[in-house]
């Protein structure tokens, strides 16, 4: 395999750097980043559930993605803020959030996690999951300490990365010129037990074996280890 651009092991995560209660007008504010990529991760707590979960008790977790202008190598149009891809992510980092809450310990609440890049450099997907999880947890927290809720309903931590195959070999945390030229594309997304939440995954160029889909998976839970051992640190401090 060639040489990775900025000189990282196949293997190696690119440098990750969190920055909690980054804003003062939010209970979770997260500023994560990633390389060159940066997300700005916020959560707050608001009163009552969807009119589909009134009555039963249950809370909802639900997530908000845009790339600002300017966030881009190409300026990203406020009118393309609210496009497919934007809806899709958005509903991936949700999913991923309430895969490691009790929704039924939350009683009747529902917070609003926002993720905006403020530069992106590739992986913006899976470095929102990661900064979310954090923003989340501070925002429960503060909720518990406001007597908005009892209890912790987080069951777990959950993270995500990118991997992919370039020549033969698996790399791990692709940034932008690594993701737009590898020969397959994955995101996995995962609990800190270990558990898989969820894979997206592509054959850019080649079709790719399920030794290869091993190995992705693999070189992803390794990764993702590494970083919910950062927000065991994040939180703790």
């Amino acid at each position: 395999m060639s040489a990775r651009a900025d000189g990282r092991r196949a293997d190696e995560l690119r440098p990750v750097r969190i920055t909690r209660h980054y804003t003062e007008m939010t209970p979770g504010s997260v500023l994560i980043e990633m390389g060159k990529t940066r997300v700005l991760c916020t959560a707050a707590i608001d009163p009552g559930v969807p009119r589909w979960l009134q009555d039963t008790g249950k809370g909802w977790v639900t997530a908000e993605y845009n790339m600002l202008p300017g966030s881009s190598r190409e300026r990203i149009s406020r009118s393309s803020i609210n496009g497919g891809r934007t809806k899709e992510i958005q509903r991936l980092i949700g999913r991923s959030l309430r895969a490691v809450v009790d929704l039924e310990k939350m009683g009747e609440i529902s917070v609003r996690v926002d993720c905006d890049v403020l530069q992106a450099d590739g992986g913006t997907r899976t470095a929102s999951i990661t900064g979310a999880w954090i923003a989340l947890h501070d925002a429960l927290t503060a909720g518990r300490e406001a007597g908005q809720l009892e209890g912790n309903p987080m069951s777990d931590h959950c993270a995500a990365v990118s991997v992919g195959v370039r020549d033969g070999a698996v790399i791990l945390d692709l940034d932008y010129q690594e993701d737009v030229s590898v020969d397959v594309d994955f995101n996995v997304v995962m609990t800190g037990s270990g558990r898989l939440i969820e894979v997206q995954g592509t054959a850019e160029h080649a079709p790719f074996t399920r030794d290869d889909l091993n190995g992705l998976v693999d070189a992803a839970a390794a990764g993702i280890g590494e970083l919910v051992e950062l927000q065991r640190q994040a939180v703790s401090g």
